[in-house]
């Protein structure tokens, strides 16, 4: 089993990598700031003007530590992988399940299912926690139950990917109610990417960029290719069956982190930024908070609810890897997608 390790998140631009025996140095300005052992880390996460050395790429690649690059403001660029591990058996195997529309069906409903279920978990949790019983979020969590019935009878990806689409309307017209703040700098009228254009969807954003990086790291781990989905189909550069495990943890991990981040003010309305395109930003400090509450996140304890395992949150998308490539070589008969309990 994969140990639950580190992320290293390099926001200060100019930083240069570089390594020396079996240790990442980062610098700046040719000063030495940290030194990490590369065995101590499952990824190395650069933001804007970050270089790395080609040696320490390679040893990265050598030893599976996942490199992305993004830009400053956190849209991703690219990632760097060493040789794809794992059983050729498994990877042709998914290859020809994303061939096969029912196959392919079957674990795109397992995704959406688990994904609308947390949605709709995340709902009730507000309405119990904080007294939420607008008509709005009671009629919304209605709304996500009929979501989980019509997609029990759902026979075609298409079909499947329209009801999610429709469950993702529904849920995101009541995320403002999930927001205690009284700063009107958080609140949030609908869902906007590329960029983003407001604060909560600058950190929606963010979060999902980090979560995919995760997750892509995970596939790779366990021998799948992550860019071969069954309900995200297959278009150049796109991570798609990292999206595909990705639609499980999105309420659970990253909207929620959002909220607590935002109603807890941990986070500031400064400390975002407008630009002129209509794209609303982080700045560095914002960022770093965001990083840390991310970490510490993973480093939280929950107990699997397939497995009935402790684990970490962190680790649940390395469990959720390993099932799914168990599904695929046939091990277990269906794929256990993650339902928050």
């Amino acid at each position: 089993m994969k140990k639950h390790l580190n992320t290293l998140f390099v926001t200060t631009q100019g930083t240069y990598l570089a390594t020396e025996g079996e240790t990442v140095v980062v610098k700046v300005e040719h000063k030495v700031k940290l030194r990490v052992p590369l065995h101590m880390l499952e990824g190395i996460v650069c933001f804007g003007n970050v270089s790395a050395s080609p040696f320490l790429l390679g040893r990265c690649a050598e030893r599976d530590v996942g490199v992305s690059f993004l830009t400053e403001r956190g849209r991703f660029l690219a990632r760097l992988q060493g040789p794809v591990s794992g059983n050729v058996l498994l990877r042709r195997q998914q290859y020809r399940w994303a061939d096969d529309g029912e196959r392919s069906a079957t674990v795109a409903r397992a995704c959406v299912a688990a994904k609308i279920a947390n949605c709709r978990r995340v709902l009730q949790r507000a309405i119990r926690d904080h007294g939420g019983h607008s008509k709005g979020l009671l009629a919304a969590v209605d709304s996500l139950a009929r979501s989980m019935t019509g997609l029990a009878a759902a026979a075609s990806v298409d079909s499947i990917r329209g009801i999610e689409g429709d469950s993702a309307r529904v849920y995101f017209s009541v995320f403002d109610d999930l927001v205690t703040t009284s700063d009107d700098a958080f609140r949030f009228k609908k869902r906007t990417r590329r960029p983003p254009t407001d604060a909560v969807n600058a950190l929606l954003s963010f979060i999902y960029t980090l979560l995919l990086h995760d997750i892509a790291s995970a596939l790779e781990a366990v021998g799948l290719d992550p860019q071969v989905g069954f309900l995200h189909r297959d278009r150049p550069g796109r991570t798609g069956l990292a999206l595909d495990l990705m639609e499980e943890f999105r309420p659970f991990l990253a909207d929620r982190l959002t909220l607590s981040l935002i109603n807890r003010k941990q986070i500031e309305s400064g400390g975002f930024e407008a630009r002129e395109t209509g794209g609303v930003y982080m700045d560095d400090d914002t960022r770093k908070t965001v990083l840390v509450a991310y970490q510490e996140r993973k480093a939280e304890e929950i107990k699997h609810p397939f497995l009935g395992e402790e684990t970490t949150v962190g680790m649940l998308v390395h469990l959720q890897a390993r099932l799914l490539a168990r599904h695929l070589r046939g091990d277990i008969d269906a794929y256990p997608a993650f339902f928050w309990k």
